[in-house]
């Protein structure tokens, strides 16, 4: 089964969008890491959907329970069990829809490999309402990846063609906090809202790029051949729901350019090696070099829309056109900020493990 990911820092998902929860389990974590359930809280929070940048009319609280794993404040080494639970949903407007898979959604691929028996409420496992505990989860990494200093940022790069281009020192978790759509560029973040707010009248929705970027990791983290630190990173982002790019620093453009171009020159900084540009992302052969992990995510627009699409009704094979009802985003970019975060601390912490960079205990 696929509910589950990391090596050393394994972490469970579980729950669906119109279920009773949504949360995970974290195995693996050292026992003596200092948590509280207000820092795992303050994560989860940033997640929340805001009306102003296209968020969806559904308002759960999302207060972290931790059932099991933390005592006194500390990561005791048990499994670590957190959920929230769902209060605010409402499937009533998808029982009429049961038959007619939405355009852009999972609904026809989950109806092929569960049947009947599959949750359509919501999207069930299919929703991004699951990253809800993808997000405590990368909590709890985030809190041992910086015993070693290593910082993760992530931050809303483009929303439909509008680009933004931040300078690097405005890339803070504050600056792109401040902004409605986790935008660093104060001119970009506003035609994006504008661009949001344009969409959601027309009953649409539009989608975008995340950069996430990741500070202070030390080379050689990453197994070859198989279990490569990019490979690792781009299963953890495609795990989000609306994933449909991974590209690490250079990326696609790596295809235009020349050698003596895309490679990464080498120099020395007091006593370490450094590259002069980042063209590799921070990997290279699979392992972290040392210099920052630069990643970036596309995410499609929301398959939910009120505009009329053309479907199938799967009892009849009769064609049908269909409004999705309901609450939902207009752009979901905005929202994936922390849970790209999440992911990327997941994979960066399941690897430090592996390498005995982060201790079994933490004392």
């Amino acid at each position: 089964m696929g509910n589950s990911i990391g090596s050393q820092f394994v972490v469970t998902s579980f729950g669906e969008s119109h279920g009773r929860c949504v949360g995970v389990v974290v195995d693996g974590c050292p026992a003596g890491l200092p948590i509280g359930i207000e820092e795992i809280q303050a994560e989860v929070d940033r997640r929340k959907p805001q009306s102003s940048a296209g968020g969806t009319g559904r308002r759960e609280e999302d207060r972290v329970e931790v059932l099991s794993g933390i005592l006194n404040g500390a990561a005791s080494g048990a499994p670590i069990c957190m959920l929230a639970w769902n209060k605010d949903a409402d499937s009533s407007t998808y029982e009429d829809i049961i038959n007619t898979p939405r355009p852009g959604h999972a609904d026809y691929t989950a109806f092929l490999k569960y049947g009947k028996y599959n949750d359509f409420r919501g999207g069930g496992r299919f929703s991004g309402r699951i990253t809800a505990g993808f997000v405590m989860a990368g909590a709890i990494a985030r809190k041992l990846l910086a015993l070693s200093g290593i910082e993760i940022t992530a931050h809303t790069v483009q929303i439909g063609d509008i680009k933004a281009a931040p300078h690097l020192s405005d890339i803070t978790r504050v600056n792109v906090d401040k902004s409605a759509v986790r935008c660093a560029d104060k001119d970009a973040s506003a035609k994006m809202i504008r661009l949001i707010k344009e969409v959601q009248k027309e009953a649409d929705s539009i989608g975008g790029i995340v950069e996430v970027l990741a500070f202070n990791v030390p080379g050689g983290l990453g197994e070859p051949v198989f279990d490569t630190l990019e490979g690792e990173l781009s299963k953890a982002f495609f795990a989000i729901p609306a994933a449909r790019g991974v590209e690490f620093g250079a990326g696609f453009a790596a295809a235009a350019m020349q050698g003596s171009e895309h490679n990464d020159l080498f120099s020395m900084s007091g006593k370490k090696l450094v590259t002069l540009t980042n063209n590799a992302g921070g990997i290279s052969g699979g392992l972290s070099n040392g210099m920052p992990i630069v990643a970036r995510v596309a995410f499609k627009p929301t398959a939910s829309i009120g505009k009329s699409q053309r479907t199938v009704d799967i009892k009849t094979g009769k064609k049908v056109d269909l409004s999705v009802g309901g609450r939902h985003d207009s752009c979901i970019v905005p929202r994936a900020v922390p849970v790209v975060e999440a992911m990327a601390a997941l994979v960066l912490c399941d690897f430090a493990l592996r390498a005995g960079t982060i201790g079994r205990i933490i004392k």
